[in-house]
């Protein structure tokens, strides 16, 4: 009993001694088993990391979609100002190529 309670204190000592204040301490399962704990954080881990990813791709179709856009408009208005059409204009707001007289879309 007294040799079981002596190996409790020198283990208690080793982790204090090796987990000081601000640094990061990492305990490892005893006898090879998975602290349930240790489970639940890393699921929850995994389960935020893909939260996240799933975010993260659902911004980046939205920058790529805008980006599509513009660089679209960008085209567009070149075509529509070297335009043969005369009454051709390009309105900046709506993105459109527009007929002067009668304000409908043209397709240059």
């Amino acid at each position: 009993m007294v040799l079981l309670l002596a190996n409790f204190a020198w283990q208690g000592n080793a982790l204090a001694a090796n987990c000081e204040a601000g640094s990061t301490c990492v305990f490892g399962s005893s006898g090879g088993q998975d602290n349930s704990l240790t489970k639940e954080q890393a699921r929850e881990q995994r389960e935020q990391w893909d939260n996240t990813r799933t975010l993260r791709h659902k911004v980046n179709n939205h920058v790529e979609k805008e980006f599509d856009k513009a660089d679209r408009a960008v085209d567009q208005r070149e075509r529509c100002e070297s335009s043969l059409n005369v009454n051709a204009y390009w309105e900046a707001n709506t993105r459109r190529c527009l007929d002067r007289q009668s304000g409908r879309p043209l397709t240059p």
